[in-house]
């Protein structure tokens, strides 16, 4: 339902959320601090409209999505066309081991408990010593959605704990770069965070 959902929301999604990060300057700093820690291909995971892969375009970075809604990959490419949108799910991504400078999950995880984010998929697409930035909604709760963006949808939201995210990514691999939570917004529901996190080097500590 998710994918069914995002289709029919798609159109006035991008109309209104044109922005990469609604003008928020602390969402705005750590996309930046990603870029700057960051090199080779980028994939945007979960791109939706494509505003994330934009930005990240903009910041310099050599950034693609990756979204498993058609409805949503037409916005984007409407949108970004001087960009590359691929339909996938980011629970097996059509992309190769070892492959990525970069990975980011901006809220595409918001409809899945936090046991089933796929971090060992993002852990094996990703180089050693690449970053991943994963934004989500902070806390323990889970709400339906029935209405967004002018549409009836069949939605589930999940909100996750920071410390069994960073967790749950060390477990699959990762090391916590550094993390953030910030107070909610006015059309938000409850506060949010953020985790910049670095695929471990197997050759890391090794003699020379």
């Amino acid at each position: 339902m998710t994918r069914a959902s995002y289709d029919i929301v798609a159109a006035d999604y991008a109309r209104l959320l044109p922005d990469a990060h609604d003008g928020r300057p602390l969402d705005a700093a750590i996309m930046r601090a990603f870029a700057e820690l960051t090199t080779g291909p980028v994939a945007d995971i979960g791109c939706g409209t494509g505003r994330i892969t934009r930005h990240l375009h903009e910041l310099g970075l050599d950034a693609s999505g990756i979204d498993l809604s058609d409805g949503m990959l037409d916005q984007a490419r409407r949108l970004h066309p001087h960009l590359t949108f691929t339909q996938g799910d980011m629970t097996r991504l059509d992309l190769e081991a070892n492959t990525l400078g970069g990975a980011v999950v901006w809220y595409s995880t918001v409809h899945m408990p936090a046991a089933d984010v796929p971090w060992h998929e993002f852990h094996r697409v990703l180089r050693p010593g690449g970053h991943l930035l994963h934004a989500f909604k902070l806390g323990n709760q889970q709400k339906p959605l029935t209405y967004a963006y002018g549409h009836d949808v069949d939605l589930t939201v999940h909100w996750h704990d920071m410390e069994e995210t960073a967790a749950n990514a060390t477990k699959a691999g990762f090391n916590e770069v550094a993390r953030l939570q910030r107070q909610k917004g006015v059309d938000e529901g409850g506060p949010q965070a953020f985790l910049v996190l670095s695929k471990r080097n197997p050759d890391a500590g090794s003699a020379s």
